[in-house]
């Protein structure tokens, strides 16, 4: 097996140690039982480097061998081909998982992240963001209710979601969502995650 080295920031502020992507990756490899190692890029200064491996300037990426992978959603498609503890193996597993890491991405994300960046900062959040993402978190509850993971079991879906819904649950945007935070309790749980968290915490701690 090729050197799997994920790549993230050296450092970031306090705001959002604990929330940065790399987390999700550090995640599924700790899941998953897969040996990496860590490496570093400047916050401050995001080189044709850093751009050539991730055309935005963010992070994370991930070497495996000659190939370079970048987004976390993608990254972690690309590991859950190496163990079946982040996708089953037969075609309907797998079709399950790829539909709930989209959904995770897309349909979730795109409406919980927006309303997250304001509630970091000071300005308003507008009505119509709070309802847009009220109708998507409607819609995972009824998903949730009544069953540990998404279909399939455990997955990269899993890892995905709930880190998603995580962020909207730090601002008690879960409140009125039980099944969308017991699920967020549950996967947090996990010592893969916790270890992740850790680890992550300490890596950026290390740069102070």
């Amino acid at each position: 097996m090729t050197e799997l080295i994920l790549t993230t920031y050296d450092w970031v502020p306090d705001l959002p140690r604990g929330f940065v992507r790399d987390l999700r990756v550090r995640w599924a490899l700790e899941e998953a039982g897969l040996p990496y190692r860590v490496a570093s890029v400047p916050f401050r200064d995001r080189g044709a480097s850093h751009l050539a491996h991730q055309p935005f300037g963010q992070v994370p990426w991930l070497l495996d061998g000659d190939l370079s992978v970048f987004e976390s959603g993608a990254i972690l498609l690309h590991l859950a081909e190496k163990s079946p503890a982040l996708m089953p193996a037969d075609p309907v597993g797998r079709s399950a998982v790829t539909q709930w890491v989209f959904a995770a991405l897309n349909s979730v994300e795109m409406a919980s992240l927006p309303w997250a960046l304001l509630r970091f900062g000071t300005d308003p959040v507008p009505e119509a963001m709070t309802r847009f993402l009220i109708l998507r978190l409607d819609r995972m509850e009824a998903v949730l209710a009544g069953t540990d993971w998404l279909p399939g079991g455990f997955s990269v879906a899993d890892i995905l979601m709930a880190d998603v819904l995580r962020l909207v649950d730090r601002f008690d945007g879960l409140a009125a969502h039980p099944a969308c935070k017991s699920y967020v309790a549950r996967a947090t749980e996990r010592p893969a995650f916790r270890k992740a968290l850790a680890d992550q915490m300490a890596h950026f701690a290390a740069a102070d």
